[in-house]
């Protein structure tokens, strides 16, 4: 099987930096694998969050991720700072999937790619609902 190569740079339409933390650092010398899905999820939640969208504490909708992946292609490592890139590939009634990259800062490639699919459901009822108009509205600027 044939490995498809990463996005470039220029596909991403959002940025957050993230500083990376010496606990960060495994027994190889490199950032573990598990850190970059939470770098993901920060990501997308700041982006949600600097856009006047999600309120952590009370907003409705609330999302839940049904699905995420990653691929990587080189290494990270305390105490470099990265910057995560994150565009919307898939935009459903109540679903939206978002493409993240995460770079070493100024780099051109993708240290890592990864993906990450949110059902966006009603905080009381945990069922999925419609994304709101500004919501869309945001998510289409992203494609």
């Amino acid at each position: 099987m044939t490995r498809s190569a990463f996005r470039p740079r220029s596909a991403y339409r959002k940025w957050t930096t993230v500083s990376t933390r010496w606990h960060d650092n495994d027994a190889y010398g490199h950032v573990n694998n598990v850190t970059y899905y939470g770098w993901f999820d920060t990501a997308v939640n700041i982006c949600l969050i600097d856009e006047g969208l999600l309120d952590v504490a009370q907003g409705d909708p609330i999302g839940l991720v049904v699905e995420t992946g990653c691929r990587y292609a080189a290494s990270l490592a305390f105490p470099q700072s990265v910057e995560i890139g994150l565009a919307v590939a898939k935009l459903g009634t109540s679903s939206v999937t978002y493409h993240l990259g995460a770079f070493a800062v100024g780099a051109q490639s993708a240290a890592a790619e990864g993906h990450f699919t949110h059902v966006y459901v009603g905080r009381d009822s945990r069922r999925p609902v419609p994304l709101p108009p500004e919501w869309r509205d945001f998510m289409e600027r992203l494609i």
